[in-house]
Formats: structure tokens, sequence, C-alpha cells
């Protein structure tokens, strides 16, 4: 190759580096997200046709404006018991991690108590939660334990699964090479084993975390005079259906908002993983 050929090239190079660069933020978010944000909005435009167009009763499935006005009108309403909910649910999630990550690390180190307690962890994940939720009501009563208890009891599961296959995923022969060059236990799983056992967590984290909305919503539902189980429940009762979809829209944002903060958390924690570069080298392709 000529040395003017090399140079061109290499201008070439530079010039799609810099525009690489002077790429907007808000294009590459756009070019990353318009396909769920095109999908919602046809979503909520039919939801709007068929109330306008007076296909279904209002009492079935109110309009886009009666649940905004339900928003509206009861913002401070609604506020206060999305705060009750939020904070059973973080609290039963929080929980949940540390002690499915604690019970997954022990299974994994002692293959008796994993014998022991894999069958108990499966028998108890079977058990529908809303069954024996009264009963948690009975030995806690009406506060906010029985509904972190049972946010605890539908996160737990998630988190134990995938820490114990992320942690079991270490190549035998690295664990066998940090042995030999004297590396304790708790050197070898801080920095082998969790790091290996970061992409399978987070992707249970993320499971976990929708699931503690639904386990605190449905602690409510059993027995509550506070949270969004209570107010869907008695938006049910009254038939006020517009309050009822308030209701559901902010369990569903509480969800989307946990799930959000584990996917910012995975870009930090696992930028080397596969799945961010694929990511990424999708939105390089795509800005292209």
């Amino acid at each position: 190759m000529t040395t003017a050929s090399q140079n061109a090239t290499e201008t070439l190079a530079a010039a799609d580096a810099r525009r690489e660069k002077k790429s907007p933020a808000l294009l590459r978010w756009w070019l990353n997200s318009w396909h769920p944000i095109v999908f919602l909005i046809a979503v909520i435009a039919a939801w709007w046709i068929a109330t306008e167009s007076g296909s279904v009763a209002p009492y079935i499935l109110p309009s886009p404006s009666d649940t905004w006005a339900a928003f509206a009108d009861n913002s401070a309403y609604l506020w206060q018991h999305t705060w009750v909910t939020t904070y059973e649910t973080v609290i039963g999630f929080i929980i949940a991690v540390v002690l499915g990550l604690f019970v997954a690390v022990i299974m994994v180190y002692s293959s008796g108590l994993e014998k022991t307690l894999y069958p108990v962890i499966l028998f108890a994940q079977v058990i529908p939660k809303i069954a024996i939720a009264p009963l948690f009501i009975v030995w806690l009563g009406f506060g906010v334990g029985p509904k972190i208890l049972v946010a605890v009891l539908m996160a737990f599961f998630p988190v134990v699964i995938s820490g114990l296959s992320g942690l079991r995923s270490v190549d035998p022969e690295i664990l066998q090479l940090t042995s030999t060059m004297g590396a304790g236990r708790i050197k070898t799983f801080l920095k082998v084993r969790l790091p290996a056992a970061l992409p399978e967590l987070l992707g249970g984290l993320k499971v976990a975390a929708t699931l503690a909305v639904t386990g605190a919503v449905v602690g409510e539902f059993v027995g509550a005079n506070e949270g969004l189980g209570y107010v869907i429940l008695q938006a049910n009762g009254n038939l006020d259906t517009a309050m009822l979809f308030a209701a559901l829209i902010i369990m569903s944002l509480m969800g989307v908002l946990l799930f959000a903060i584990i996917q910012i958390a995975e870009r930090f924690l696992i930028p080397w993983h596969a799945s961010r570069r694929g990511s990424g080298s999708a939105s390089v392709r795509a800005s292209a």
C-alpha cells in the first residue's frame, strides 16, 4: 500500500472517530430505545380509540384522560401509598439479595447443605404466597412486617438460583490455579468466583426486583390500610377503574425503575461482559 493510500485510510478512520464522538447522546439513546417508545405510543393510541369510540364501557376500561385525571386529582393520596409500597419493596428486595446470596454461597461450598436446603427452598417457592400471607398477618400483625416478608419470599428464589449458577460457572482449572498460587477461599471468592457470577446474578436481581414489587402488593391485598395494594382493593370495591389503573401504572413504573437501576449498575459492574460489548457494538452499528 502506498503512502498516499495509508494517509487516506488514516484520514477516513480519524473522521469516523470524530463523527462517532460528536454523535449526540440523545440521538444514540433514541436509536437504541425507539422500538419500545413507538410500541407504547401505539398501545396508548389504541387504548384512547377504544375508550373514546364508546366500544368499551368506562367502568370496564377507563380512558387515558380519566386515568390521568385520577392521577392529578389524587396525587397526594397516591404518593402517600406509593411511598409505603416502595419502602416495603426496597427493604424486602435488599433482605432477599443478602439472604439469597448468603444461601447460594454456603450451598456452593458445602454439598451437604445444598442437598439439605435446595429441596426446602424449592418446596417453599412452589407454595402460592397469597395462600400463606394471611398466616404472616397472624404472626406479625397488620404492620409492614408481613408485606416485607412476602416481598422477601417472592424475590429470594431468583437470587438463590442465579447466584448458585453464577458461582458455579467458574472453570475448575482456574480454581485449581488460584489454590496452587496460595489464594485462600475468601480471596478466591472475591477475586474469581464473585466477578464470574455477576452476569448471572444481576440477571436474577432484575427478576427479583419486579417480583419484590408484586410481593409487597400481594401482602397489602391480604391485610393493610395503606399501600398501592390497599388503593387497588378500595378502587375495585368502588368500581373506580380510573383510580385502579392509576395505581397499577404506578406499580408497573416502580418495577421498571428498579429494573433500570440494576441495568445501570450492570454497566459499571460488568463492562467487560459479552452482553455489554454486544449492546455497545449494536449501538455503534445503529448510529452508523
